[in-house]
């Protein structure tokens, strides 16, 4: 037994099947592979940043590597005997501040993040212009030895007009 219907009533029908077909293709088939092709552009997004910042790292780490490469060759071309101690007393007598000397306190101590052992010393320079500890500073510094001032302290020296006291802690690596 058929279905009369005229016309129009088929056309509708039509279209109404023709719209239901599209629905299912566009839920089943295109909507799920264009999810699947955000889904995608937005994980390369994040791959591309996340392979930015590992750039950034190896070339951070590589420049971390000849630094320490250049300290280790330093290290190794400074005389076997050297002793920051002995160094600090040997540039205070060249910057003419051997009597200004309060006193100086040798330790070490380990970086736990590199493993590298420290050799410090701490200072105390006296009754000393500020013009001779910007020379002490330069000297040590300037140095070639790897040596540099990790804190520095300044007072003015309470007896005299012009006078500082000035507490360094100096730093390097030790042989």
């Amino acid at each position: 037994m058929a279905l009369r219907m005229n016309r129009r009533e088929r056309y509708s029908v039509f279209f109404a099947c023709i719209l239901i077909l599209a629905v299912i293709v566009y839920q089943f088939g295109i909507a799920p592979f264009t999810e699947k092709k955000k889904l995608f552009e937005r994980q390369l997004a994040s791959k591309k940043t996340a392979l930015v910042q590992i750039n950034r790292l190896k070339s951070e780490y590589e420049s971390l590597l000849n630094k320490n490469n250049n300290l280790k060759k330093i290290n190794s071309q400074r005389e076997k005997a050297f002793t920051l101690f002995a160094f600090l007393e040997k540039l205070a007598v060249k910057a003419g501040l051997d009597g200004n000397i309060d006193y100086m306190k040798p330790s070490s101590s380990l970086d736990k993040a590199s493993k590298i052992e420290l050799s410090l010393v701490e200072m105390k320079l006296k009754s000393i212009k500020l013009s001779q500890l910007a020379a002490y500073l330069y000297l040590v510094e300037t140095s070639q030895n790897i040596v540099f001032v990790k804190r520095l302290a300044i007072s003015r020296d309470g007896r005299d007009e012009g006078y500082i006291s000035a507490v360094l802690h100096v730093e390097t690596i030790r042989s």
